[in-house]
């Protein structure tokens, strides 16, 4: 009990934060903010963030070059593509539903791991039947059997996209960087900072130049960039160490919820029975395609730079 109370608070912090990002990209673009530049802002200000923390901290930038490349290519698959659908996902659906689709990210990890790594080539009946129960909340969440206009069609598949990169972007980062001696925050100021400079290439040629959109949706990116895109991370490493890789990743249980409870709250968007249903059924088979074995807490420092990529898909 004691330990559970060091620990909670930062869980509902962390889950409050990727749960409001979905809110907060939706108030941007809704003030005219093109997509790829809410994927930009964001990710300056956490690559902002990170390196901020990084200088009081004193810790170690890597230099090696392979560490860079390597993530180079987790920021296109972990933030500068799917930041960039989840903005235009957003132009089109509301937040309530773009938090929800984007819950399915751990089942798209789990088919790429599938795919990539030996040990997860034969998932087996129990999280086989988690990915067909996902399939069909997804289904369920957009409602398909009173069907889809081609809007709601294009923001849906577009934050399923999402999904399917962040899904990609962790098998490639459990390959290549989990391993690396370097701190979560390190690794992540690298990658964010791979993002920014990537999306400012895109951004210019892609939107033109960047304009003013007022000061509701200025604060917005602000705090969607230093806190959810930079502060988040660690925070999320409190959680890790504080109680381990198997409560720190059930955050994606609960990010769905605060995403429906700010957007009916603070934007008046409708969530409807279907939302919910199919969030609890994408949940659900969340559950069932974990492993069965949770890891200890004490594996907790190994798994860290890979949960600190992992916890970029909140959002």
């Amino acid at each position: 009990m004691v330990g559970a109370r060091r620990w909670w608070p930062g869980f509902v912090v962390l889950s409050a934060i990727w749960g409001a990002s979905f809110a907060l990209i939706k108030v941007a673009v809704t003030a005219g903010v093109p997509p790829v530049w809410v994927a930009l802002w964001r990710s300056l200000l956490g690559a902002a963030t990170l390196w901020a923390i990084l200088v009081l901290r004193r810790e170690r930038v890597p230099r090696e070059r392979v560490v860079w490349g390597h993530s180079a290519v987790v920021a296109v698959l972990l933030n500068t593509v799917p930041f960039t659908l989840f903005s235009f996902g957003e132009t089109k659906v509301s937040s309530v539903l773009a938090g929800v689709l984007n819950a399915t990210t751990p089942l798209f990890t789990l088919l790429f791991a599938a795919a990539t790594v030996a040990e997860e080539r034969r998932p087996g009946a129990r999280r086989l039947s988690g990915l067909a129960l996902g399939f069909a909340g997804v289904l369920t969440v957009l409602g398909v059997w009173r069907g889809i206009g081609s809007g709601e069609l294009a923001g849906g598949l577009a934050c399923l996209g999402s999904a399917c990169c962040y899904g990609a972007g962790f098998a490639y980062l459990r390959h290549f960087l989990s391993g690396r001696p370097h701190s979560v925050t390190a690794l992540s100021a690298a990658q964010i900072t791979c993002a920014a400079a990537e999306l400012a290439v895109v951004a210019p040629l892609g939107a033109g130049a960047p304009h003013w959109p007022g000061a509701g949706a200025a604060a917005a990116l602000l705090v969607l960039g230093a806190a959810g895109t930079g502060f988040a991370y660690v925070l999320n490493l409190g959680l890790v160490r504080a109680a381990g890789t198997a409560v720190a990743s059930a955050v994606t249980y609960v990010t769905p919820v605060w995403s429906m409870v700010l957007g009916a709250a603070l934007l008046a968007e409708p969530v409807g029975w279907n939302a919910v249903v199919g969030g609890v059924a994408v949940i659900a088979a969340v559950v069932l395609t974990r492993p069965a074995r949770a890891k200890a807490p004490a594996e907790s420092r190994t798994e860290a730079p890979e949960k600190a990529g992992a916890e970029a898909a909140h959002g």
